[in-house]
């Protein structure tokens, strides 16, 4: 994580995001859920599924969560995951402007606890919502760092202007260490029998958790993507990378999330999908 030592600013960039989500071609409905927000010491305010803004004055949040539970209780739980983030961003913008880099770990941590501990209350008091759980990953943009926080098996991608596509988050499962160990590749990951058994994951019976967080320093020409594993079950890591940066002239015409869910609806679309791409662009002003 960065320190208070920190170089200084740059100037802002223009940030340029798409979402979409899909409930897929098997699933009876969507537990995926997204969030696009801005906010400063003051407001915060809700973006749409597309949009592009400045970076100055103002901090930026996307999240993707893939909610898990009977009947419609996994819907539920993403809901939740995503709506809690609401509640201390304010605050964070007004710790960000004051140079305190060393704090954003905590205060992730922090949120991912509060979230975690909202929905194993729920799962002791409703009957429905007993098991209730949701994955999270989240994106925290400020001018010159994005900072990250992670739980489950959702993924958060970046792909800098010069480089390829690099996985940022851990699948917290099994199969997901065996990946980061080396023991199996990518075709046998994606087969495995327990790929969807998470070890971790906020709510879900779990009396423990332990987020990961971290922090990317980027510049102008970077692209980070957020995305449930319904994306991962159509899409190999290799078509990610083109589908963003090298799409044909018939793709480049789509927005890329859209590109995206739709690739992987025509590779799968066995569970819930979804897409959050956000790219850093030069500043207009």
């Amino acid at each position: 994580m960065p320190t208070d030592s920190s170089p200084p600013a740059q100037p802002a960039h223009q940030l340029r995001w798409s979402g979409l989500t899909h409930r897929g071609r098997v699933r009876p409905n969507n537990e995926d859920s997204f969030l696009a927000l801005t906010f400063d010491g003051h407001e915060l305010r809700f973006l749409g599924k597309v949009g592009e803004a400045s970076q100055k004055n103002t901090d930026f949040v996307f999240a993707v969560s893939d909610g898990m539970g009977g009947a419609n209780s996994g819907e539920f739980a993403s809901r939740i995951a995503v709506d809690r983030i609401t509640a201390l961003m304010p605050r964070c913008f007004r710790m960000s402007a004051m140079g305190l880099a060393s704090g954003f770990s905590d205060v992730l941590q922090e949120l991912f606890a509060d979230i975690h501990k909202v929905m194993l209350d729920h799962g002791r008091s409703y009957e429905e919502c007993a098991g209730m759980g949701a994955t999270l990953s989240l994106c925290w943009f400020t001018p010159d760092w994005m900072y990250f926080g992670h739980i489950g098996d959702s993924r958060i991608y970046y792909l800098p202007k010069d480089g390829g596509l690099t996985q940022l988050t851990h699948d917290h499962s099994h199969v997901g260490w065996l990946r980061r160990q080396g023991k199996i590749n990518e075709r046998e990951a994606r087969n495995h029998p327990m790929r969807n058994a998470l070890n971790q994951a906020l709510g879900a019976g779990h009396q423990f958790i332990d987020t990961q967080v971290g922090a990317v320093g980027y510049q102008t020409g970077d692209r980070f993507l957020i995305c449930s594993d319904g994306l991962i079950d159509g899409l190999w890591d290799r078509a990610l990378q083109e589908l963003i940066r090298e799409p044909t002239p018939e793709q480049a015409a789509i927005v890329p999330a859209r590109r995206l869910v739709e690739a992987a609806l025509e590779g799968s679309g066995r569970d819930n999908i979804t897409a959050l791409v956000i790219e850093t662009i030069p500043n207009e002003t």
